[in-house]
């Protein structure tokens, strides 16, 4: 409940600061509201292009980290030439890539910007993997060699459960990342019927109701996909929400 007072109270301090003629950048929410609802129809198709192509960044960019995780974990040599090469490809500022990737990709295509949401989704991905696959307790590697258990059941048996909450935890924040990435990208050109040109040509238009209009649609569209992961997260490793709760 307190949670959901404040959140009341901050709506209605917004609609009441922000009452009154004129255009504002920030409007009322009731604004923003009735600038939603008509353009629901153009707003509807355009959260459809975006959510695919950040769910779609969010696989490639997942899929990608844990390849490279996986790879710098069992080989030494695959960590020292992969993970200063996964460093320098995140300190990458966003907005210089983006060009490249509508070049190479065609800025129509969305591909070019599922590119975009992998990039940022990838670093954090490959990091946290390669740390749960690594950092595992030594005395449960030397119990398993006291059984001797092959690489692969000690893999299976230890890193990979030990690597399961680290992985939830980069791909909960990989999902608000990807939905930065895909709309980023939108902004450097593509269809107009995406969240992103939405926004930008309603800013430049000033209309501002419609723009946060896909703003908060985009917002809305990235926490459901953060809940949906903490919700498969829960059914995966129930042991560890377990153990968390204990602690």
């Amino acid at each position: 409940m307190p949670p959901l007072f404040v959140f009341l109270a901050v709506i209605l301090v917004w609609e009441l600061a922000t009452s009154g003629t004129g255009r504002r950048v920030i409007p009322p929410p009731s604004a923003i509201m009735l600038a939603g609802l008509d353009n629901f129809e153009v707003l509807g198709r355009s959260t459809q292009a975006t959510f695919f192509e950040a769910i779609g960044g969010l696989f490639i960019g997942s899929l990608a980290g844990l390849l490279v995780a996986f790879a710098s974990a069992r080989w030494l040599i695959a960590r020292d030439v992969l993970l200063p090469i996964g460093i320098a490809a995140s300190a990458i500022p966003i907005i210089a890539v983006a060009p490249i990737l509508n070049n190479w990709f065609g800025v129509l295509n969305p591909l070019s910007k599922m590119m975009m949401a992998a990039l940022l989704v990838f670093f954090p991905v490959m990091i946290n993997v390669t740390r749960g696959l690594v950092d595992v307790q030594p005395a449960s590697l030397e119990l398993m060699r006291s059984y001797a258990a092959s690489e692969r059941v000690v893999l299976q048996k230890v890193r990979v459960p030990n690597m399961l909450p680290f992985f939830f935890t980069a791909l909960k924040v990989g999902t608000t990342l990807a939905f930065i990435g895909a709309l980023v990208g939108e902004y450097f050109g593509g269809t107009s019927q995406v969240l992103g040109r939405i926004v930008l040509q309603s800013m430049s238009s000033g209309r501002f109701d419609l723009a946060w209009a896909g703003i908060l649609i985009g917002s809305v569209a990235a926490i459901a996909a953060y809940l949906v992961v903490s919700l498969i997260e829960r059914v995966a490793i129930p042991w560890h929400h377990a153990l968390r709760s204990d602690g």
